[in-house]
């Protein structure tokens, strides 16, 4: 039911490091919600996919979390992705929070501040334009 979920049923027979990475980071999904959690964490889990499965692989937790009622806590370096799919955002630098707020109240200024810099095309993975 879990692989089902995350559009993976049709490799349930597969080995997990045959898959590719998005397929790879779906399979974490489908097993965290095996546990039937009430709170997923979700540590840079686009770092070393393409932008494209990135997308897929975010929208697909932000879906089964709502759907769910399962709070999902990310962490990501890339603003437009946050912006995207975060409904918060809390923004750290030098271990303190320096932001916390709701994603549609954010501005460039907003990631400035938490990044102490002005913002770079690193920052971005490509998703909106900052």
């Amino acid at each position: 039911e879990c692989l089902e979920r995350v559009g993976l049923l049709h490799k349930a027979l597969e080995r997990a490091d045959r898959l590719s990475g998005g397929q790879q980071q779906r399979v974490g999904i489908a097993r965290a919600l095996a546990q039937r959690p009430r709170l997923m964490l979700g540590d840079e889990p686009v770092a070393s996919l393409d932008p494209a499965t990135s997308h897929n692989v975010l929208a697909q937790l932000q879906h089964i979390g709502r759907e769910d009622g399962i709070t999902t806590l990310v962490n990501l370096h890339y603003i437009d992705m946050a912006m995207e799919y975060a409904d918060r955002i809390i923004g750290m630098r030098a271990g303190e929070i320096v932001f916390d707020g709701s994603a549609q109240g954010v501005t460039e200024r907003t990631f400035e501040e938490i990044y102490g810099r002005k913002i770079r095309p690193d920052d971005l993975r490509g998703g909106l334009d900052a």
